[in-house]
């Protein structure tokens, strides 16, 4: 194990690998973002967003792709807090720059220190299993390989105990998973993974892809049994506030989900848009929505909710 690490975490998922780990008493700076374990908080914030992060999705998007034409970060990284920190390892991840300080940022500043040479820790989590080699890269990097080992078999544990369940239904709804309202976008990455893992069939988006941008005349197509809405870094109260975006199109009344009050909200921010330890609780609320007669882990109202279609 490595002697005496100092740690910062620049991805809120990290934060949440290196605290499952055990390694939370050698964090020694987050990002902005890090909120969990809610403890994280008291760490010094290293990084604060070059947008105002306030107004609807769409605004949001467009400031974020405005910033991202320029290919930069949408993040500050405070070199200079940095370096007063004396890290031995920075962790960050360079699968989305948009969920991240981008690779480029970081060594930027990582060059500008001088009182320290920490080990950069890269993640690219683009599926379930590169989230299991994250945790892994972690561990190993942290010198507690065999620790990583055993979250990473918790967690499949806690997985296949769903799949297996699923196994024995004779059912499974068709599923829209929505990450951005305005313009709409479905969940790529590990989300297509966890839809079918809970029993239901993905109608967008591919396993280890990029979130797919989609028309509302796609999913019209589609007509979902189940929609489930969670967009990325929002919770549940700011996604409510959005609602009336889908709600007020005049096909809306007419949707398979809506006319059988199968659409969800969930918590986007503390878990499906964390490739983390917590994508286990992500799959146990999706268990949770799809097949309510069947699973029953006491999310719903924290994790999610039944969105009031009337």
């Amino acid at each position: 194990m490595t002697a005496n690490p100092r740690i910062v975490s620049l991805i809120a998922s990290a934060t949440e690998i290196v605290c499952a780990l055990g390694f939370e008493q050698q964090l020694v700076g987050r990002s902005h973002e890090c909120d969990h374990p809610p403890t994280v908080k008291l760490l010094p914030q290293l990084t604060t967003p070059k947008f105002k992060v306030e107004g609807s999705s769409l605004e949001i998007d467009q400031r974020v792709k405005s910033i991202l034409l320029d290919a930069l970060s949408v993040y500050h990284v405070d070199a200079q807090r940095l370096d007063e920190l004396a890290p031995t390892h920075i962790i960050t991840q360079s699968q989305c720059e948009v969920c991240a300080v981008s690779l480029k940022d970081v060594e930027l500043a990582v060059c500008e220190l001088t009182s320290s040479n920490p080990m950069i820790v890269s993640l690219e989590p683009n599926s379930l299993e590169d989230v299991w080699a994250d945790i892994l890269r972690v561990g190993t990097a942290l010198g507690d390989p065999m620790r990583a080992e055993q979250l990473i078999d918790e967690l499949q544990s806690r997985m296949d105990d769903i799949v297996q369940r699923t196994h024995w239904l004779d059912s499974n709804p068709g599923v829209a998973y929505i990450e951005w309202i305005e313009p709409l976008m479905a969940g790529g990455n590990w989300m297509p993974e966890l839809v079918e893992k809970a029993g239901g069939i993905n109608l967008f988006g591919e396993t280890g892809k990029h979130s797919p941008w989609m028309t509302w005349d796609e999913l019209l197509s589609k007509d979902p049994d189940i929609l489930f809405i969670s967009p990325c870094g929002f919770d549940i109260p700011r996604t409510l506030q959005e609602m009336n975006l889908l709600s007020d199109k005049p096909e809306w009344k007419g949707l398979k989900a809506v006319v059988s009050d199968r659409v969800f909200v969930a918590d986007g921010n503390q878990y499906f848009n964390r490739p983390g330890p917590r994508l286990a609780e992500s799959l146990e609320i999706l268990a949770e929505i799809i097949h309510p007669n069947v699973f029953h882990f006491g999310h719903q109202g924290s994790g999610w909710v039944r969105y009031e279609v009337a």
